[in-house]
């Protein structure tokens, strides 16, 4: 029997719990990004700058697809989060169990939507002929992994929800050091070129999914999973989906922008298209390491609100834009200051574009690397509302402020000014006016929190 370790997250001093929470998972994230990077680092160094702009190109249209029923994870999350504060046990084995068939279902979902919809996506985002097939051979391979990315991740929320973060890194570390070794051999020794480094994805993705699926049917006590208990229990499926789909909501918003803006990318060529790829690998880890800080003001404070602890949410806030200022700005400081060396790991200095791929990069680093942080605020705060059961409020401003506004800047500014320095300050313009929206609503979810209970008080002293 395997032992699941737990952060108890309504009890004792916050900061150093968050820490604790936050350090693994930022790790876990990055340690992904690590070996998702050697796919183009791989195909960048030996295959050139074709290559690199294929795999690259299609990493909005991903997390587009993707991002969507993994944004549902965070569902299955907050419930058992939230059924653990509240000592409901039966509640939290069926949430268990309903998040992995869940998850299961979907990613048969994805993999075929990924399949039929890949290439005609990649022809509406303008995607170069030159660069079109490899880039159509990398999806219809990546996508027969998407099951196990999704399965996988739903089994690290559910993880995640009772405070183990440690466990993830570990499985990810193992399924990591095969996609490397993977993508070597396939890429260098057997020449596959892009279908090598989608083949190594997929065979570390079922690894990790095989991992965390032993852990859990071996583990102990409530997250233990038992075959005959596997179903789509009606309750804790509509709760997820309740919580979850708003989530999954943003990511197809926040991604449409994502997706609309790489087209225009395309528009600059090839040479553009690799430079914004590799200095988007680069921004992910920023993203990563902040986004574990955002996880973890979710389960903390969903865990609070489930024990009614309310005193604490404010303190979680707090502990956790401190958590994220201090991942955040040395990283975006170190992409800023080591920009040209961090980007040439991407692409061999003998590829005749190399010098256009590092200055196309260093326009994306300087616009949207350097600043990254912003988006971290906004994730902790959007993070703070979803825990505190307003799912839906975070969609709407997201849907606004995020891919609204880019929309129209991309419609109106850049059109009037069609430079990539002007495409990319929609980053962080819609970053800075959604984090102001963000804080507003948590302010006013905050508010009504409260003024509940003190209306639970008054009723309880009445009677």
């Amino acid at each position: 029997m395997a032992k699941i370790e737990s952060v108890d997250m309504t009890h004792g001093s916050i900061f150093p719990k968050i820490v604790r929470f936050s350090l693994p998972l930022a790790a876990t994230g990055i340690l992904q990004l690590l070996f998702n990077a050697a796919d183009v680092i791989v195909v960048g160094k030996f295959s050139g700058s074709r290559s690199l702009a294929a795999v690259g190109s299609t990493s909005a249209l991903i997390n587009l697809l993707v991002g969507a029923f993994i944004g549902l994870s965070i569902g299955a999350n907050i419930l058992v989060a939230r059924y653990i504060g509240c000592r409901q046990d039966e509640h939290v084995r069926r949430s268990v169990h309903c998040s992995i068939a869940l998850s299961a279902i979907l990613g048969v979902a994805v993999l075929g939507l990924g399949l039929w919809l890949s290439v005609p996506l990649l022809r509406l985002m303008q995607t170069p002929d030159e660069v079109l097939p490899l880039a159509a051979q990398y999806l219809r391979i990546y996508f027969l992994g998407v099951p196990a990315a999704l399965v996988y991740n739903f089994g690290a929320a559910v993880l995640r929800a009772f405070g183990d973060t440690r466990r993830p890194l570990l499985y990810l570390t193992i399924s990591g050091v095969v996609n490397v070794f993977l993508n070597l051999l396939f890429v260098i020794v057997f020449r596959l070129d892009v279908a090598g480094v989608a083949i190594a994805t997929v065979i570390s993705q079922y690894i990790s999914l095989a991992l965390v699926l032993l852990l859990l049917f071996r583990a102990e006590g409530l997250c233990r999973l038992r075959l005959r208990e596997l179903r789509l229990y009606r309750d804790e499926t509509r709760q997820i989906v309740a919580i979850g789909l708003p989530a999954g909501l943003t990511s197809i918003v926040f991604n449409i922008s994502n997706v609309i803006i790489q087209g225009a990318v395309n528009s600059f060529g090839a040479s553009a298209i690799a430079g914004n790829a590799a200095a988007a690998s680069l921004d992910s880890f920023i993203n990563n390491g902040m986004d574990a800080v955002a996880q973890a003001a979710i389960t903390f404070t969903s865990q609070n609100l489930g024990a009614g602890k309310y005193e604490r949410i404010g303190k979680i806030y707090r502990s956790c834009v401190v958590t994220a200022l201090a991942i955040g700005l040395p990283m975006c400081a170190i992409c800023l200051l080591f920009g040209p060396q961090l980007l040439s790991i991407y692409i061999s200095r003998a590829d005749p574009t190399y010098r256009d791929v590092i200055a196309f990069g260093m326009v994306r680093i300087r616009w949207v690397s350097a600043v990254y942080f912003t988006c971290g605020m906004m994730n902790v705060c959007c993070g703070m509302i979803r825990g505190l059961g307003k799912s839906w409020l975070p969609m709407f401003v997201t849907a606004i402020g995020a891919c609204g506004l880019r929309i129209v800047w991309i419609v109106t500014v850049f059109a009037a000014h069609r430079e990539l320095s002007v495409l990319y300050a929609s980053y962080p313009v819609s970053w800075i006016v959604t984090s102001a929206a963000h804080i507003v609503c948590y302010v006013f979810a905050w508010r009504e929190l409260m003024r509940r209970r003190d209306e639970a008080l008054q009723t309880s002293a009445t009677f």
